[in-house]
C-alpha cells in the first residue's frame, strides 16, 4: 500500500498551494499530500483513492466554498473514509459560525487563516490528527456480533457496554432474518438474548460484563497484587489521577466498573473544556485520557465492581465483587456519581426499553423521526438535547423549575434557543410512563395540569447520587453520601474518630489516612470536568506527600 494521504480542499488557489506546501515540508516523507479546489473535485479524488485501496489520514477543508461548503463536504467525505480525521480552515470573522457548524459533524479541529508560523499554529493540530488516526487505524476491524431485541433491557445494556468501551460490534435483531440465522448457527434461541459472538466464533449467552470484557480482550485482572496507588473510578477525576500517578513513577492501577469516562464519557459534546474551542465529545476526551494513562504505564481494569475498602496496617486493601483483592500504599476514590432515579410510575419497569438514564447515544438511530423527551435542566441534559435534535423530529426538555438559567451554562442555552426542533417546557414533571413491551406514552404535569403525550424515548438527567454505601462506617460521608475530606473533617476543631496520625487530614484526604477523594464523589466538589481532572492531579500530589511521611 502507498503512503497514507493528507488532503487539503480550498477554492482559493493561493491558500491551497500554501497549505499543501507547509504540509509537504513537515509530513512529505511519510504522507502523500494532495489538494483540490472544490468539494466536488475532492469527492471525486476520494472515490478514486477508495477504489485504489489507499488510506486517508486527515482532511482539511475550507469553511467557505461555493456550491459545497466545508461542512457539507466533510459530511460526504465521512461516508467514504469514516476514520480519516477532519479539520476546518476558516477566517477569523467566521469563527463563531464555524464552531456552531462543527456541531453538525464530528470535526476534530478548526484552523484560523493565516496559520503563520506553521510550527505553532498548523503543525500541532496536524500532529494531533495524525496521532489519533494512527491510534484508530484505517484497516477493516473484526467486529463482535451482538444479537438481541430492541426492547430488551439486557440487550440495551450490552450495546451500551460495548459502545462505551470502544469495542467494534454489529447489532442484529432477533426479529430480522439475519439475526435468527446467527442465533441458529450459535445454537441459541431468543430466550438466550443477548447473545454475543466474538470474532473467533466464541458464543456467549446472556453474558455478564466481566465475561464479555474477557472475551473481547479488555483487561479485567490485575497484573500485580500490590501497587503504590489504586484509583477507583474511571471518570475524568480517576483518569486524571491515573495519568499523573503513572507519569510520576507510581505503580498505578485504575479500576472501573463499566467503562472509562463516567458520566462525562456519555456526553455528546463538551464545549467549555479548556483547550477544545470547537468542543470534544466525552468519548473522545476520555479515550485520549485512557490511552495517555496507559502510555505512562497505568493498568486499566474494566468490569470490576469494588465492594470494599479497608486499612490493614500500612496497606489499603480493595475488595472486588468476586471476593478477590488488591492492595496498595494509597487509594484515590474517584467513583463519581450516578443519575438519581426518576420517581414516577412505570419508569423502573420500562428502564432500558425506551426509558434511559444518560444520553444513551446507541439509541440515536432509533430516534429518527420520533419525538424525544429529556428530563433535566443541567448541562448534560442540554448537550443530549442538541445531540438528539440531529436525529429526532422534535426534542422536548422537561424542567421542574421556571427556567434553564439557574442550572445550565449560558452558551448551551443560546445554542438550544437557535435549534428549531428543541422545545423547553418549564414547571413540568413526568408523572407516569406507559407501555407494554416498551415506552409508548408519558403523562406529564405542568403547573398542576396533566396531559398524556406519545413518545418512545425518555432520557433522564436529574441530580446526582454518589452510591457510596459500600464504603462502610470508617470513611465519613455527609447526609447525602458524599465523602468528606480535609477541612470538612476538622470543622469542629477535632480530628475524625479513628484518625491515627499526628496531623490533620490533607485537603483531599478522607477520614482514613492514605485514602484520598477526587471529583464528584467528594463533598462540596465543583461538578465540572475540568475541576475533576484538577482534583485527580492534586490528589496524586497529596499521595506523594503521604508516602513521604511513612
Amino acid at each position: 500500500m502507498s503512503q497514507p494521504i493528507l488532503m487539503t480542499v480550498d477554492d482559493d488557489p493561493a491558500v491551497s498551494r500554501s497549505v499543501a506546501r507547509d504540509l509537504r515540508r513537515r509530513y512529505g516523507k511519510d504522507y502523500r499530500v494532495i489538494r483540490a479546489d472544490s468539494g466536488a473535485d475532492a469527492l471525486d479524488a476520494l472515490r478514486e483513492i477508495k477504489l485504489r485501496g489507499d488510506a486517508v489520514a486527515a482532511i482539511l477543508a475550507d469553511y467557505r466554498m461555493p456550491q459545497m461548503d466545508g461542512i457539507a463536504f466533510l459530511e460526504k467525505a465521512m461516508d467514504l473514509f469514516p476514520h480519516a480525521r477532519r479539520a476546518l480552515l476558516t477566517a477569523y470573522a467566521d469563527t463563531d459560525a464555524a464552531i456552531q457548524a462543527i456541531n453538525v459533524v464530528d470535526v476534530d479541529h478548526y484552523l484560523l487563516k493565516p496559520w503563520d508560523p506553521p510550527e505553532e499554529k498548523l503543525y500541532p493540530v496536524i500532529d494531533a490528527l495524525v496521532e489519533t488516526w494512527k491510534a484508530v487505524g484505517d484497516k477493516p476491524v473484526e467486529e463482535v456480533k451482538l444479537i438481541g431485541h430492541r426492547f430488551n433491557s439486557p440487550s440495551f445494556h450490552m450495546r451500551d457496554f460495548l459502545a462505551r468501551n470502544a469495542v467494534p460490534y454489529r447489532w442484529y435483531s432477533v426479529e430480522d432474518d439475519e439475526g435468527r440465522r446467527i442465533l441458529q448457527a450459535a445454537e441459541a434461541t431468543a430466550a438466550d438474548i443477548p447473545v454475543v459472538v466474538t470474532p473467533d466464533g466464541t458464543v456467549l449467552k446472556h453474558p455478564s460484563g466481566s465475561e464479555i470484557a474477557d472475551a473481547v480482550g479488555l483487561s479485567t485482572r490485575p497484573a500485580q497484587e500490590f501497587y503504590d496507588l489504586v484509583v477507583i473510578g474511571g471518570g475524568p477525576a480517576g483518569l486524571g489521577a491515573a495519568v499523573y500517578g503513572a507519569s510520576e513513577g507510581l505503580r498505578t492501577v485504575l479500576v472501573e466498573k463499566k467503562a472509562t469516562g463516567g458520566q462525562a464519557g456519555t456526553s455528546s459534546r463538551i464545549e467549555n473544556y479548556l483547550g477544545f474551542p470547537d468542543g470534544v465529545s466525552g468519548a473522545q476526551l476520555t479515550d485520549r485520557a485512557r490511552r495517555q494513562a496507559q502510555k505512562f504505564g497505568a493498568e486499566v481494569l474494566t468490569a470490576r465492581d469494588v465492594v470494599g475498602l479497608e486499612a490493614r496496617g500500612s496497606s489499603r486493601v480493595v475488595t472486588f465483587g468476586d471476593g478477590s483483592e488488591i492492595a496498595a500504599h494509597s487509594v484515590i476514590l474517584a467513583s463519581g456519581v450516578t443519575y438519581r432515579a426518576l420517581d414516577a410510575e412505570g419508569i423502573e419497569e420500562l428502564s432500558g426499553r425506551g426509558v434511559y438514564y444518560g444520553s444513551a447515544a446507541t439509541e440515536a438511530p432509533e430516534c429518527k423521526g420520533e419525538h424525544v423527551y429529556i428530563v433535566g435542566g443541567a448541562n448534560s441534559a442540554g448537550q443530549a438535547a442538541v445531540f438528539f435534535s440531529r436525529h429526532a423530529s422534535d426534542v422536548t426538555i422537561l424542567v421542574r423549575g421556571e427556567s434553564l438559567e439557574s442550572s445550565m451554562s449560558h452558551y448551551l442555552i443560546e445554542q438550544i434557543a437557535g435549534i428549531e426542533n428543541i422545545h423547553v417546557r418549564t414547571h413540568t414533571t413526568v408523572k407516569q410512563a406507559h407501555g407494554d413491551e416498551h415506552l409508548e406514552r408519558l403523562t406529564l404535569c405542568e403547573n398542576g395540569v396533566t396531559e398524556t403525550v406519545e413518545s418512545g424515548h425518555l432520557f433522564i438527567f436529574i441530580g446526582a447520587a454518589p452510591r457510596t454505601e459500600w464504603l462502610g462506617d470508617a470513611i465519613h460521608r455527609d447526609e447525602h453520601g458524599f465523602v468528606c475530606t480535609g477541612p470538612d473533617l476538622t470543622a469542629n476543631g477535632q480530628r475524625p474518630a479513628g484518625w491515627t496520625l499526628d496531623r490533620d487530614p490533607h485537603y483531599l484526604e478522607s477520614s482514613v489516612p492514605g485514602v484520598f477523594v477526587a471529583g464528584d464523589v467528594r463533598a462540596q466538589s465543583v461538578k465540572r470536568v475540568a475541576s475533576a481532572v484538577g482534583e485527580g492531579a492534586m490528589a496524586v500530589t497529596l499521595v506523594h506527600r503521604y508516602l513521604e511521611e511513612q
